[in-house]
């Protein structure tokens, strides 16, 4: 049997058998597959060196093998927070107007890069099936190729990829997008993204494209598919029966003292559409004045990429309207928005949504979001709160059945507010019976098998895709 080499930017080591934390539904998943191929998962361990051995630490535990190397500060600082974060998460969420081009910044992205390609080498075999996960390390693959690997590799893109008239703006692209062809396999979150990425190798490389999602690239193969993420559905609710979530529950419940709740549950990043959410539920307060003193929003916001200067804005842009609608709305017993920088294990969070009435979720820009099915998860079946969700949140593809808005419309979300308010327990119970069928049915563990599958699938007689590509070097 193959084994299966994962590769990210960051590593998630599996938590020893009675350790304290719970993991996320992506590393459960992983962790299981590398189980099940006797694999490696292989990344940067989070950690700064003054210079770059490529020195290996290898860990075993719960039979998951890890492999991560340290990074030197000029690292972190030109492919981390710089290309990856400065320059292509904001361009792959289509904000043009904060995407950073800077030469150092993509110079530090191929020197990591190829400093990844060096390190991983010596752990792949033959046979191993090689998974590349995300935009962090898009030219892996090309360089893995370089290095003579013929082994079947796949990348999986977990953020929306933009429309060809944003990209063309990335200097460079062509060659990106070239290097990310000597995968066999590259998946991305929905059909969407993938009809993007379609549009630019047929517009812009003129390559030719089959019915099935074939490309044809000097003389290979590769199948381009979508392939939505879920959440590892039995995981979560188990989790969300658990004596911590019904703490959490019925902590939270008590705190609110009867009064209709509302949760957002984000990273503090400016795809999220933080700002513009606090904006609508303070038009809904502003046109329903009837409601102030009965409705709460509980934000939970725990920062990231606090080195990045956009998002050190964000955080005094959220906490300035954050004071403006407690102050025109709040009063001695009352505060309307509870905004909360700081993260809680997965079994609080499943107590907390399910306590929540309204779970509001809405991206300017997201990949899938897996808040909206955790929220869907949580719920009790005889009472569900409603789904208020972005339409613009990969995850609309899938869970049609919650009410789509428009983030941008404050007016928009201020009345799916409302009408989620007033929304009578036959139709909740109706829409979450649908949400939960595609949440239960369509999870990590089918996402991660179909990928998979298509990885190990169209191997030739030579377990190759017809790789024009030499033998790994001694």
């Amino acid at each position: 049997m193959s084994r299966l080499i994962v590769v990210s930017n960051r590593v998630s080591v599996p938590k020893a058998a009675g350790a304290a934390g719970a993991q996320g539904g992506l590393a459960v998943a992983l962790n299981s597959a590398l189980r099940e191929h006797r694999g490696i998962w292989f990344g940067w361990s989070g950690q700064e060196t003054e210079e770059f051995t490529g020195h290996l630490n290898m860990q075993r535990i719960s039979d998951v093998t890890t492999a991560t190397i340290d990074l030197e500060t000029q690292d972190i600082d030109e492919y981390y927070n710089g290309y990856a974060n400065r320059t292509l998460w904001p361009l792959f969420h289509y904000r043009i107007d904060l995407t950073e081009y800077d030469r150092s910044f993509g110079e530090g992205y191929e020197r990591v890069n190829a400093r990844f390609a060096t390190s991983v080498l010596p752990l792949i075999e033959p046979d191993d099936l090689v998974w590349v996960h995300d935009y962090h390390l898009l030219p892996l693959g090309s360089m893995l190729r370089r290095k003579g690997i013929r082994n079947r590799m796949g990348l999986f893109l977990h953020t929306p990829w933009p429309p060809t008239r944003l990209l063309v703006s990335l200097p460079f692209h062509e060659r990106l997008v070239a290097s990310m062809l000597e995968y066999d396999v590259i998946g991305f979150q929905t059909q969407e993204w993938l009809e993007s990425f379609m549009h630019y190798v047929s517009k812009e490389m003129g390559l030719p494209i089959t019915d099935d999602g074939t490309v044809e690239y000097q003389g290979r193969k590769i199948l381009a598919k979508a392939f939505p993420i879920g959440v590892d559905y039995d995981e979560f609710v188990e989790g969300a029966r658990s004596a911590e979530a019904q703490e959490a529950y019925e902590r939270l419940k008590a705190s609110i003292r009867g009064r209709k709740l509302m949760i957002g549950v984000d990273r503090l990043d400016y795809s999220k559409g933080l700002g513009e959410r606090f904006e609508s539920f303070g038009r809904f307060l502003t046109d329903h004045p009837d409601q102030a003193g009965n409705v709460v929003l509980l934000q939970i916001a725990p920062p990231s990429r606090g080195d990045v200067a956009s998002y050190q804005q964000i955080r005094e842009d959220l906490e300035r309207k954050t004071g403006h609608i407690n102050g025109a709305h709040a009063d001695v017993a009352f505060v309307p928005i509870r905004y909360v920088n700081r993260g809680y294990p997965r079994s609080h969070l499943a107590g907390f949504y399910r306590a929540a009435d309204i779970g509001l979720v809405t991206p300017l820009r997201d990949g899938m979001n897996l808040v909206a099915k955790e929220y869907v998860a949580a719920q009790d079946p005889e009472d569900p709160g409603v789904l208020i969700l972005s339409q613009f949140a990969g995850a609309a593809q899938q869970l049609t059945e919650a009410l789509l808005v428009n983030p941008h419309s404050i007016e928009h979300v201020s009345e799916a507010i409302k009408r989620a308010l007033d929304m009578p327990l036959s139709e909740r119970k109706q829409r979450h019976a649908a949400l939960l069928a595609s949440v239960r049915d369509e999870d990590v563990l089918r996402w991660r098998e179909d990928f998979v599958t298509a990885l190990f699938g169209q191997i030739d007689g030579n377990g190759t895709n017809g790789d024009k590509v030499h033998d790994k070097a001694a």
